[in-house]
């Protein structure tokens, strides 16, 4: 009987410690130590005094009345209004990319945990140092070599979209350099209080998206034909182009800026603003190995968005004419855009090489790692899937009721991949599985995701002989 008081009494205190583990591990996540290291790798070049995120996040007191807000939107994950606002869904495809700010299991149950237990402040002492911030720098990737600034743009607070062509700038370049990134940002007068008083898509901006190229011009002004350069499409909230490292594309000299396809949009209050590209070069002398390009996969003929529908597909297909290495993947939807998910099909091999999410707001370029690049033979199909919800759940829609076709206004619709790629040789092709194969120390039975031929000997090439030609 005592026996048995005992064993009951031991089972009771066992399966008390199991339900209050997790209550007692959240009192021990603070947020000097646990929670401040989260928000300066991920959050706080945003949330400051000055950035563009509309409350500051960098001490307890700034932080802790938005525990709850915070957990909520770390625990977004992949969908629209998830901060930070990086969506590459975790469970398929590829996971291997460069610059992913985004938050790991184990960072979004820190912060639920914390936020559920309090808040706790923890101790001073283990707090990191604090980040000091340069409000002069706004280039995420560097300060570029050279910038051009297009002409300002006014738009009306309640102004319907408008697209169309802009003035054309010179850029100033006296010798062709090749580039190593681009990025574009937007200045324009409405500061930061913007996005506090704005709630309409990209609050703090008017250009939506914009397709441009550089083209040369001779000495009376005159484009030269059959040198123009298409670069990555600027859109709203999105991140910079750090180029292949072995495929820089050229900034011709004596070149101009030139875009017939700008889309602007009103943001809620009157603003003028202009577009500032900045150029990052290679050193002079150096020599790109590949053919870089702009990746066009996507439908602009058969969209069509039920009103008050969610969970609709739209599906794109296009074939490969030469081998190609992908290096980002760019969803660019609409409103109602929800998900899209990268495909590639080649002979029997059907692999995602990448699902994310999509949030109007904050359309972003997903750059795989230089190890990781999806290396696809000649005749692969890509195919693109395009998720919509057209429904009042979608705060990103203005009016649910409306069908959506294809066209360039925000209350119309578009559905394409605007990533870029590398295009190769067979013996460059042969050439970059190798290297991956010895990079990655890949054996017989290992699985790479987005190479259907890297462990595949048999259809290489096999080199003549003497015997052979006998």
């Amino acid at each position: 009987m005592r026996i048995s008081k005992i064993m009951n009494k031991g089972l009771l205190l066992a399966f008390s410690g199991m339900l209050f583990a997790p209550a007692t591990l959240a009192q021990e996540i603070t947020f000097h130590k646990d929670i401040e290291p989260i928000l300066q790798r991920s959050c706080q070049n945003c949330h400051r005094p000055g950035g563009v995120a509309p409350m500051p996040l960098i001490t307890y007191d700034q932080v802790a009345p938005f525990a709850g807000l915070i957990e909520y939107k770390t625990g977004l994950r992949d969908r629209a209004g998830a901060m930070p606002p990086w969506y590459v869904e975790k469970d398929i495809g590829i996971q291997q990319l460069k610059y992913d700010p985004s938050l790991n299991d184990e960072e979004i149950a820190a912060i639920s945990s914390w936020a559920r237990s309090g808040a706790q402040q923890g101790n001073p002492a283990d707090a990191p140092e604090p980040l000091a911030f340069d409000d002069t720098t706004k280039w995420k990737l560097g300060e570029p070599d050279l910038i051009v600034n297009t002409e300002d743009f006014f738009m009306a607070g309640d102004r319907p979209d408008w697209w169309g062509e802009i003035p054309s700038v010179p850029t100033s370049l006296t010798e062709d350099r090749y580039v190593k990134s681009i990025e574009i940002v937007e200045v324009n007068d409405v500061g930061s209080a913007g996005s506090e008083a704005n709630e309409t898509v990209g609050g703090l901006f008017i250009f939506h998206h914009m397709i441009w190229r550089t083209e040369v011009l001779d000495e009376d002004g005159n484009v030269v034909q059959g040198q123009a350069t298409s670069w990555p499409v600027h859109e709203v909230g999105r991140n910079g182009d750090v180029f292949d490292p072995d495929a820089g594309p050229l900034l011709r000299a004596n070149s101009a800026f030139f875009s017939d396809s700008v889309h602007m949009h009103a943001n809620g209050r009157d603003t003028t603003g202009h577009l500032q590209l900045g150029f990052t070069f290679h050193p002079e002398d150096y020599k790109p190995k590949y053919r870089t390009g702009i990746s066009i996969v996507g439908n602009g003929v058969d969209i069509s968005v039920e009103g008050d529908g969610k969970d609709q597909e739209l599906h794109a297909y296009s074939v490969l004419t030469e081998n190609t290495k992908v290096i980002t993947f760019e969803p660019h939807l609409h409103a109602p855009g929800e998900r899209m998910c990268l495909e590639a099909i080649w002979g029997y091999s059907v692999e995602t090489l990448s699902c994310v999410g999509y949030d109007h707001n904050w359309v972003r370029g997903y750059p795989f790692a230089d190890d990781y690049t999806p290396l696809l033979p000649k005749g692969t199909v890509l195919h693109i899937t395009g998720y919509f919800n057209n429904t009042t759940e979608n705060y990103n829609v203005p009016d649910a009721r409306n069908w959506q076709g294809s066209g360039n206004r925000s209350v119309t619709n578009m559905f394409i991949d605007l990533g870029s790629r590398v295009t190769m040789t067979d013996e460059q092709f042969i050439e970059e599985m190798e290297n991956r194969r010895n990079k990655l120390n890949l054996g017989p039975n290992d699985h790479v995701i987005g190479c259907p031929l890297c462990l595949a000997p048999l259809v290489w090439p096999i080199a003549e002989t003497a015997g052979d030609s006998e």
